[in-house]
C-alpha cells in the first residue's frame, strides 16, 4: 500500500550562475511541497557568480563542492563532479535529483545519479542545436543527460518534440522555462546599478555579453570590430559589456573597447543589476541562451551572436535576430535598430506571442514531482 505520508528527499543540483537563476524557482516551489525534504547540492564550477543568484533569493546550499580552479579544463570539471556528485548522494540517499540545462555539471551529476539508479529530472530538457559543437560543449552534455533522465521537463512544444523524434522514455512535461519565473520577479525588484553612475540618465546604450567557447579568438574580435563600428557611426550610443572572467575573453574585449569613453566595461553584473540592464537597454547583443528568453519576455530586440540556436523559438517567435559572428551581418542589423523605428517595433510585436512561459514552470515542475510520488511507492 501506497504511502502518501512518506518524505522524499529531493536534491537540486547546479553550479554556474545561469543555472543557479533558473533553479532557484524550482527550489522554492519544491520546498512547498508537504513531503519533500529539498537540499542544493553545488558545484562551484563557478565561485561568486554561483552565490550572487543564492544571496539575492535568500538560499543556501547545503554543500558546495568548490571545484572552480584557474584554467579548470573540461576533463577536470568532469571528474571532479562526476566524484563530488557522487559521494553527496551516497551521503543523503536523494529519492530524486534535478539538474538543469546543458553545463557540464548538468551532465556529470546526472550521471552520478544514474550510477546509483536515482531517478533524475531535468529541467530545461530537448533543447536541440542540431550541431553537436555548437554550443560546445553545452549541446553534447544537454543531449547525453536526457538520454538517462526519468522526467523531462521541457520548457516549450517544440522541445517536447525533440525528445519524442529521438524516442525518450522519461516522462515528459511542457512546463515552460524557470527562467522566466525569476524574471517577473526581479523586474519587479531592481534599480539602476552605482557602478552606472556615469551614464546619463536616458541614454540610449546596447548590453553586450559573449563568452562561450566557439566564439574565443577571431569570432570574439569580429564582434569587437563591429562594435566599434557601431560606436562611431552612432556616436551618442553606450554601451555596456559586463566581461566574463576568461581571460582569453578579457583581453579580447580590452584591446577593442578600453579606450572608448562611453563604454562601461565591468565585471559580470549581479543577477538583479543584469535584469535592470537588459530592462533599460535599447537592445541587446549576447550569445546567451538565456538571455534570449529573457529578452523575449522584456520585448527587448537582440541580437544573437552564435551561427545556430537551439532555442529557435527566440527567432520565430520572440526578439531574437540570428546574427552569427559575422561583423558586416551584427553591424547591419544593429544600425537598423538603431535608425528604423519600425524595425524595432515589428520585432516587439513578434514578442506578443513568445513561447517561454508565464512564470508558473517551477510550480508545474513541483506539481508534476509530488503527483508521481503520491502514485508511486
Amino acid at each position: 500500500m501506497l504511502d502518501a505520508t512518506k518524505r522524499r528527499k529531493i536534491v537540486c543540483v547546479f553550479g554556474t550562475r545561469p543555472e543557479a537563476i533558473k533553479m532557484v524557482p524550482v527550489v522554492m516551489a519544491l520546498r512547498e511541497v508537504e513531503n519533500f525534504d529539498v537540499e542544493i547540492l553545488a558545484t562551484g564550477q563557478h565561485l561568486e557568480m554561483l552565490d550572487q543568484p543564492l544571496q539575492y533569493f535568500k538560499l543556501t546550499a547545503d554543500l558546495n563542492l568548490h571545484i572552480m580552479k584557474q584554467a579548470q579544463s573540461l576533463d577536470y570539471i568532469t571528474s571532479s563532479v562526476l566524484t563530488g556528485a557522487g559521494e553527496y548522494f551516497d551521503k543523503v540517499k536523494p529519492d530524486a535529483v534535478l539538474v538543469h540545462g546543458d553545463t557540464t555539471t548538468t551532465f556529470a551529476a546526472s550521471l552520478a545519479a544514474f550510477y546509483r539508479k536515482i531517478k533524475i529530472g531535468h529541467v530545461e530538457a530537448g533543447l536541440r542545436s542540431g550541431n553537436m559543437y555548437l554550443p560546445y560543449p553545452e549541446e553534447m552534455n544537454r543531449v547525453l543527460c536526457d538520454r538517462i533522465v526519468n522526467w523531462a521537463f521541457a520548457p516549450t512544444e517544440s522541445a517536447k518534440e525533440n525528445l519524442v523524434a529521438e524516442g525518450s522514455k522519461a516522462e515528459i512535461t511542457v512546463t515552460g522555462n524557470t527562467v522566466i519565473d525569476a524574471l517577473y520577479y526581479a523586474v519587479d525588484h531592481t534599480s539602476k546599478p552605482e557602478i552606472f553612475a556615469k551614464l546619463p540618465d536616458g541614454a540610449p546604450f546596447v548590453l553586450v555579453t559573449a563568452h562561450r567557447r566557439e566564439s574565443w579568438g577571431e569570432p570574439l574580435e569580429n564582434i569587437c570590430s563591429a562594435l566599434t563600428e557601431l560606436l562611431d557611426r552612432h556616436p551618442e550610443l553606450w554601451m555596456v559589456v559586463p566581461m566574463h572572467k576568461n581571460p582569453a575573453v578579457r583581453e579580447v574585449i580590452r584591446k577593442h573597447l578600453e579606450k572608448r569613453p562611453q563604454v562601461i566595461l565591468c565585471d559580470p553584473l549581479n543577477y538583479p543589476d543584469f535584469v535592470w540592464t537588459m530592462n533599460a537597454a535599447k537592445f541587446l547583443m549576447s550569445d546567451s541562451g538565456g538571455v534570449q528568453e529573457e529578452t523575449s519576455a522584456i520585448r527587448k530586440p537582440l541580437l544573437i551572436l552564435r551561427d545556430v540556436t537551439e532555442r529557435p523559438e527566440a527567432v520565430e517567435h520572440g526578439s531574437g535576430i540570428l546574427v552569427g559572428v559575422d561583423r558586416e551581418r551584427i553591424l547591419l542589423n544593429a544600425l537598423r535598430i538603431m535608425e528604423d523605428c519600425s524595425f524595432a517595433e515589428a520585432i516587439r510585436k513578434k514578442c506578443d506571442d513568445q513561447p517561454f512561459g508565464d512564470g508558473t514552470a517551477s510550480k508545474k515542475i513541483a506539481k508534476s514531482l509530488e503527483e508521481y510520488f503520491r502514485t508511486h511507492e
